[in-house]
């Protein structure tokens, strides 16, 4: 029996990750991973055992980065409204505009028919939610942002205003329209 060639696991898991990004899990093929990730079909089954797994992981690594940039932007030595402003040009800005997120993609793709990546959309869905309410907090303390709704109202309504952006990105609308609707929500939390 020959030994399963060693590749760099966190590499071919990111390259991935962008399959499953780009194409949605069903559409994916273990053909689309190899050849994407240049690791034989039986190696990636050694370290990740299928292609659920894989995707489970690939999830996962998403949400860890995602959440990292935001908790790298919530540490900025800035005040909340530029951090917020920093988040909607980020968004605007992003390379993988015509992807959405490979949360609300799979969120879309799944619904709720699969527990564990549920479980997966729903904690990231949380953890986002999490670091916007400590900027809007530190906001409505600085009477920079709005103090007509809580600060938990007010970041389950960014966090639902961002996501509807990623559906649009998706969905192929255009830089104005993206624009315009993240202008209008970031507005509605001013003071």
């Amino acid at each position: 029996m020959s030994r399963p060639r060693e590749f760099d696991v966190d590499r071919a898991l990111h390259q991935s990750m962008e399959v499953f990004w780009t194409k949605g899990f069903k559409s994916t093929s273990y053909e689309d991973l190899t050849r994407t990730t240049g690791v034989k079909k039986q190696s990636l089954y050694c370290v990740f055992n299928d292609k659920r797994v894989l995707f489970l992981k690939a999830l996962a690594h998403y949400r860890e980065q995602s959440i990292a940039l935001l908790e790298e932007l919530e540490a900025q030595n800035m005040s909340p409204l530029e951090k917020l402003e920093s988040l909607s040009r980020s968004l605007l800005e992003n390379e993988a505009m015509c992807k959405g997120c490979l949360m609300v993609n799979s969120a879309l793709e799944f619904g709720t028919d699969d527990e564990q990546v549920t479980c997966e959309i729903e904690l990231m869905f949380a953890e986002a939610e999490h670091i916007l309410e400590k900027i809007i907090i530190s906001g409505q303390k600085q009477k920079m942002i709005t103090t007509r709704f809580s600060s938990k109202e007010l970041a389950a309504y960014l966090n639902n205003a961002i996501l509807g952006v990623r559906i649009l990105e998706k969905s192929g609308a255009s830089r104005e329209q993206i624009e315009a609707v993240l202008r209008t929500s970031f507005a509605m939390i001013s003071p």
